[in-house]
Order: C-alpha cells, then sequence, then structure tokens
C-alpha cells in the first residue's frame, strides 16, 4: 500500500519559511471546461495536521464523496487556501501550459498572504514568479501541502463541471467532469463543441 503524504517537505522549509504554498492542478488534459489549480498554507503544526488531515491523498485516489468530505477538513485546517481557473478560451488562445500557470497566479492571487515558498507538483513549474519554489515528481503522494491542493483543485472543477452539465446534458458532463471518455467523444461527434469546449484540443487528446 503506497504511504500516505507526509510533511518532509515541509519540516525542511518550515525552519527558513512561514508560508508554504502547496499547488496542484485539475483539469490539464480534459476536453471540456477550465484548467484548476488550488493553492494552501498548511500551518506549521504538524500534530495537528496528522490528525485533521489523515485521511488526505492524491485527489485520484479518493471517491468524490470522500474528496468533498475532505475538502472540508483541508479548508477548515488550512492557514489559507485559494483557488484559481483558466477557461477553455484562454485555454485555446494561450495553450495549456501558460493557461495553467495562469490559474496558478489566480489561486496564488487568492491567497491573503505571499507564500515564501512554492512546492508544486510536477510540470506545474511558475519561472514568472518571483518566489523560491520546488517542482515535485509525484508531489501530490508525498508532500501534504500539494495533495491537499490537489484535493481542493479537483472538488472545485467537479463543481463547476456539474453545473455545466445542466447547461449542457447531452454530454454527460457530470459523469466524466469534460475528460475524453467514450461517452464525452461521442456526443461531441454527434452534437459537435459547446462555448466550453477547447477548440485545440482533438479528441484523441482526451484522457
Amino acid at each position: 500500500m503506497t504511504s500516505p503524504p507526509d510533511l518532509t517537505h515541509e519540516r525542511q522549509l518550515w525552519t527558513a519559511c512561514k508560508h508554504i504554498a502547496g499547488l496542484d492542478e485539475a483539469g490539464r488534459g480534459a476536453l471540456a471546461g477550465p484548467v484548476c489549480v488550488g493553492a494552501v498554507i498548511l500551518p506549521n503544526a504538524p500534530p495537528l495536521l496528522h490528525h485533521a488531515l489523515s485521511g488526505v491523498r492524491d485527489s485520484k485516489q479518493l471517491t468524490p464523496r470522500k474528496r468533498f468530505q475532505i475538502a472540508g477538513q483541508i479548508k477548515q485546517t488550512a492557514f489559507a487556501w485559494g483557488v484559481g481557473f483558466a477557461s477553455a478560451e484562454e485555454i485555446d488562445l494561450m495553450g495549456i501550459a501558460p493557461a495553467t500557470r495562469l490559474a496558478a497566479s489566480r489561486a496564488l492571487e487568492a491567497l491573503p498572504v505571499i507564500p515564501d515558498f512554492l512546492l508544486t507538483d510536477f510540470r506545474l513549474e511558475l519561472p514568472e514568479l518571483d518566489i523560491p519554489q520546488a517542482s515535485l515528481v509525484k508531489g501530490d503522494r508525498r508532500s501534504l501541502s500539494i495533495a491537499s491542493a490537489s484535493i481542493l483543485a479537483k472538488t472545485a472543477r467537479d463543481e463547476i463541471m456539474s453545473a455545466m452539465d445542466e447547461t449542457y446534458p447531452e454530454y454527460g458532463l457530470s459523469r466524466h467532469k469534460g475528460y475524453g471518455t467514450l461517452l464525452h467523444r461521442s456526443a461531441i461527434k454527434k452534437f459537435g463543441q459547446t462555448p466550453i469546449h477547447r477548440k485545440t484540443f482533438s479528441i484523441k487528446n482526451g484522457r
């Protein structure tokens, strides 16, 4: 069984940094909807975190019900948290990588303090920001801050996609959240694309 994310990286950084923000994204590979980035600053209180956030895992390892339950615990326990989005239109305009960085910047802007250090999941480097940072391979499985951000990003985006399902019910968005499932690809072929679809993403890019 995979070990849960822990505070190894945070403990090392807390000796010199007060506010360490973990960041992770959701929706990067979807065919529809925004990309979302979560940012979470945990307090320097390991005993509290181990107790309150014992159920935190990489968001992909949790059921939707468990994710929403834990998201509430993260918001109550975190020193600060924020989420940011970049729309399908922005993704088409600038590309998925720059749009993801834009969503990350918006998540950081939602925080009440400027972090001293960023811990990001792999591929979420933010070189345009003048903040020290480290990108961790499988960061959402290693760092409690990143895993917490992963859950907030996933739940925030899922809520948006479920709401969009009411506007575009024929696409089944509440079931696949905009990813390129067989159901979704078949609906696109039958009904065409909507304003929330990423026009620069080919159907075969979905996953």
